[in-house]
């Protein structure tokens, strides 16, 4: 296999302290994303990258072949997720000895994802040939239509103006949430400009059942249920 998935896991976080070692079910989150890979059969190694030994030592416990140590400048509450992820496929790479032509990221924060999703936004990137793939779910609001904000007086207006009234939510172009679950991207174009979106990023679509990103203790709660739901199924 040619290929490599990420993982990125803070030992910190403002929104839910610890989320990413949270048990969930019995297992830790971080674990969800780890055997999500493994089961999509795609990677030559998993790589997770933190800045705590405690979320490392947990990412080997549950099959991670490459343990990254996240220097600190990279794991603060501000500091941008794809440096982070620039080092560890440039530290993966070094102990692996090989070079991955395509690599994925999980985010630890959506466990509700499959394995197919995975394989999906894979499989659209290499059959498409395209820099990368994002994974989203249709919007739940449109900017055409329902979704506002409010300009420098305070004045409400759509956030996207149409070039004609739109009556019907419906008839909106189509819009996605960004569900931050899979990433995936060629390597080449990656290390030459880190960067989420390129000018032939695709996005593959995924349900809003598995799209929740875990924020705050709500979306723990909705996780919790969906998975409990999923197990008895």
């Amino acid at each position: 296999m040619t290929r490599l998935c990420t993982i990125c896991a803070r030992g910190g976080s403002k929104g839910v302290p610890g989320k990413n070692l949270r048990e969930v079910l019995g297992k830790p989150l971080l674990a969800y994303s780890i055997e999500q890979a493994r089961a999509s059969g795609l990677f030559a190694a998993i790589a997770v990258s933190s800045d705590s030994e405690e979320v490392l030592n947990v990412a080997r416990r549950f099959g991670a072949e490459v343990l990254v140590r996240r220097p600190t400048e990279l794991a603060s509450d501000s500091a941008p997720k794809v440096p982070a992820i620039h080092h560890c496929l440039q530290a993966a790479e070094r102990e692996l000895g090989r070079q991955f032509p395509v690599f994925a990221d999980l985010d630890v924060t959506s466990p509700l994802r499959l394995p197919q999703d995975i394989t999906g936004a894979v499989r659209l990137l290499e059959q498409r040939g395209v820099s990368s793939v994002i994974t989203g779910a249709p919007a739940r609001r449109s900017p055409y239509f329902n979704l506002v904000e409010l300009d420098e007086r305070g004045v409400v207006h759509l956030s996207k103006e149409p070039p004609r009234p739109i009556e019907r939510r419906q008839d909106t172009p189509r819009c996605y949430d960004m569900n931050a679950s899979v990433y995936v991207w060629r390597r080449d174009v990656f290390c030459r400009n880190p960067a989420v979106f390129y000018d032939d990023t695709l996005l593959f679509e995924m349900p809003q059942e598995r799209s929740i990103d875990i924020d705050s203790e709500l979306d723990f709660e909705i996780v919790r249920q969906l998975l409990s739901k999923r197990a008895q199924t």
